[in-house]
């Protein structure tokens, strides 16, 4: 019989065999959206035979703002080293990692279509999902539309994202009363990464995954962008010219600048362990 170390230790030598690079100084994820649905089942298969608690994994993303905050925030890069994965939601990171690294991502995984991703496969496995910020009413008609694109998908949980600090041990109880799967963070950096990081050990489910503004897109509040205008790593564009808001336009004056020069400056030629140490 095998024990718990050595499962332990072969678990850690699987996940290793991810490959990562760093861009803008944050470690990223070789992956493609097939490969990050893959990862969830296996981490789900994994901790239903595991036969004990499950302690979730943390899957953050990076995109142009992300990248300017890590260098900017100590403690939001702490958040960042913390994650088990960190995923490329932006086309100029999978564009960076092209020029600035010898191995490429392979496609950027936007929150939004990682969500319809993995309910898909969520839907077929039969794995719950927990919904955690916007408004009410935003979260309230994300679910709703959710679960019309999804009819086999069991959202078991949701709520807004307003709430005290002294409040997060109640709604730490009740993720685990609904017994989810998947938890879904839509907080905003970086809050919704220091939220996971902090709660990790009281939260009993497999996933912890911020997903930023996704609950607008799935309430039908913020329209996607054409797919060439994805594709083209503009999507921030049509997002302001569509929903315009002075602080969306200072937030990309003064993120997106700053965010191309530390790719161009901190990205790494090598490929390196997720595993391995920050950074």
């Amino acid at each position: 019989m095998v024990g718990t170390e050595e499962m332990e230790s072969r678990e850690v030598a699987e996940r290793r065999t991810t490959p990562a690079v760093v861009v803008g100084g944050i470690k990223t994820a070789c992956v493609s959206r097939a490969d990050l649905v893959d990862i969830m089942l296996e981490d789900h298969r994994r901790a239903a035979t595991g036969g004990k608690p499950r302690r979730p994994r943390l899957i953050f993303d990076s995109n142009g703002q992300g990248i300017s905050l890590a260098a900017r925030d100590p403690a939001y890069r702490a958040s960042l080293v913390a994650a088990d994965l960190v995923h490329a939601d932006s086309q100029w990171v999978v564009f960076a990692s092209r020029l600035f690294t010898s191995l490429p991502i392979p496609e950027k995984s936007t929150t939004t279509d990682v969500f319809a991703d993995t309910a898909a496969a969520a839907e077929q496995a039969g794995l719950g999902f927990f919904l955690l910020g916007a408004t009410e009413e935003i979260n309230a008609k994300a679910a709703e539309n959710v679960a019309r694109a999804f009819p086999g998908l069991r959202i078991v949980g949701r709520r807004n994202g307003y709430f005290r600090p002294d409040e997060e041990a109640d709604i730490c109880r009740e993720i685990n009363a609904s017994r989810a799967d998947i938890v879904w963070v839509g907080l905003g950096k970086p809050k919704e990464q220091a939220f996971c990081v902090r709660n990790r050990d009281a939260i009993d489910a497999t996933w912890l995954i911020t997903c930023g503004g996704c609950f607008k897109f799935l309430a039908g509040v913020l329209p996607r962008s054409p797919v060439a205008v994805q594709n083209a790593g503009f999507e921030w564009l049509h997002r302001l010219v569509t929903k315009p808001s002075w602080d969306l336009f200072l937030r990309y004056l003064t993120t997106n600048p700053h965010a191309l020069y530390l790719m161009a400056t901190r990205s790494r030629r090598d490929p390196v362990s997720l595993e391995g140490p920050p950074a």
